[in-house]
């Protein structure tokens, strides 16, 4: 990207003009700092630094995009925030990783009833292609019919099976992942969607509700049928906010709960 065509400096750049509802335009202001956050994560999502590598220094990027460095500190700031970058003592600024244990505990936020914190292993179950549904198109903002990926596999703390997956991925970026590539991979599994093809999951939404233990579900979770588990529906977006993976999940509650912290 040049820098001509990378600079937010002037007026025209400042603001843009959006429709309003009788049609006329009017302009929307935006920060500067704002401007070069939209610029760096646009970087991000064309693969200029990838996952674990250091981005340019904040000079360095404060003459590329032709602002102060104060303006680019601040647009760091909030993308470190935002964990979409990391910053180390001494060493530079880094594009987030999911290789970065700490990265696991924002995503999954089930802790043991005890405290602590316990070893957790992925164990894949099964992994199959089909096409998208009604339901599937929706939240992965997909066509009807379109192809996509299941799969489902369960998740064992301390050796003891607490949740029950099933993961329905777009099969335009996920269509070559199979059962033996999910069960090889040491780590999680968002390490590996990142490692494999290349997807970071920015950020996620999620909805809880109770629901009784089926059969298939009591078994898999070592459980009596009907026992109560909570279901934790998710959708995780990658930059540009695209839907890249929807999930629907059982937990068993029974030794752990859901923790989020607020504020």
């Amino acid at each position: 990207m040049s820098h001509s065509a990378a600079s937010p400096k002037g007026t025209s750049s400042d603001a843009h003009a959006t429709s309003g509802p009788s049609g006329s335009s009017s302009p929307t202001f935006s920060p500067l700092y704002r401007q070069i956050k939209s610029l760096l994560l646009q970087r991000l999502e064309f693969g200029e630094w990838r996952p674990g590598e250091a981005i340019p220094s904040e000079s360095e990027l404060a003459t590329r995009f032709n602002v102060s460095q104060g303006t680019v500190r601040k647009a760091i700031d909030e993308m470190a925030a935002e964990n979409l970058l990391l910053r180390r003592q001494g060493k530079g600024t880094f594009v987030a990783s999911h290789d970065d244990p700490r990265a696991f505990f924002r995503f999954l936020r089930l802790v043991p009833l005890a405290g602590g914190i316990e070893q957790s292993q992925s164990i894949p179950l099964e992994c199959w292609r089909a096409k998208a549904g009604p339901e599937v198109a929706r939240m992965l903002a997909l066509n009807l019919g379109d192809p996509i990926n299941i799969v489902r596999r369960l998740l064992h703390f301390a050796g003891k099976p607490v949740v029950v997956d099933e993961i329905y991925l777009p099969g335009g970026i996920f269509g070559t992942v199979t059962l033996e590539m999910l069960r090889d991979y040491q780590g999680s599994l968002y390490s590996f969607f990142e490692n494999r093809f290349g997807i970071r999951m920015i950020r996620a939404e999620e909805r809880l509700r109770a629901v009784p233990a089926d059969r298939a579900s009591a078994e898999l979770l070592n459980v009596a049928e009907g026992s109560p588990l909570l279901s934790v529906e998710r959708v995780s977006f990658s930059y540009g906010d695209k839907p890249v993976e929807w999930r629907r999940g059982l937990y068993s509650t029974n030794a752990h709960c859901y923790f989020n912290q607020l504020g």
